[in-house]
């Protein structure tokens, strides 16, 4: 139930060719609280409620508990978000022994592309390809959370 994962900036969408997998994502917040954030998801044509807790001191490290649940019932409960819907296209990406989660995000958050990779540990090597930029992981402004209710277009 702990998720470790390091962020980055993408440079490039130089990234798409390489990609295995591509999902349509919706996602809100019934509450953005960094220390227990909850969030309701549309991933293509599941339904998932995730709870998250508060990052360790480096940022790589949190409790994350997720259960899959209908979809009628996401699609019920994001009307009931706080504002700000997360809407993004994630691209699946194979870098070695890992695979490259790549959000392009629409709407109020156009502009913004993020990759995340999950690990085993925090000191886990990864191999970063070239469109791979600045390390964000950490940086709270970089949370889906934080962007749902400070869109990236107002930065």
């Amino acid at each position: 139930m702990i998720e470790i994962e390091r962020k980055f900036l993408v440079t490039s969408t130089a990234f798409i060719p390489e990609c295995f997998a591509q999902h349509t994502i919706a996602q809100g917040y019934l509450n953005s609280n960094p220390e227990r954030t909850v969030r309701i998801r549309i991933k293509g044509e599941k339904g998932f409620i995730t709870i998250k807790g508060i990052g360790n001191a480096s940022g790589a490290s949190r409790l994350e508990w997720e259960k899959e649940i209908p979809l009628e019932e996401a699609k019920l409960l994001v009307p009931l978000c706080e504002k700000g819907v997360i809407e993004k296209t994630r691209y699946e990406v194979k870098s070695g022994n890992h695979v490259i989660e790549v959000d392009v995000f629409h709407g109020e958050n156009e502009g913004l592309i993020l990759a995340e990779i999950e690990l085993k540990n925090e000191n886990e090597t990864i191999e970063k390809p070239v469109w791979l930029g600045t390390e964000v992981t950490g940086d709270k402004r970089y949370y889906n959370s934080y962007l749902s209710l400070h869109p990236y277009k107002i930065w």
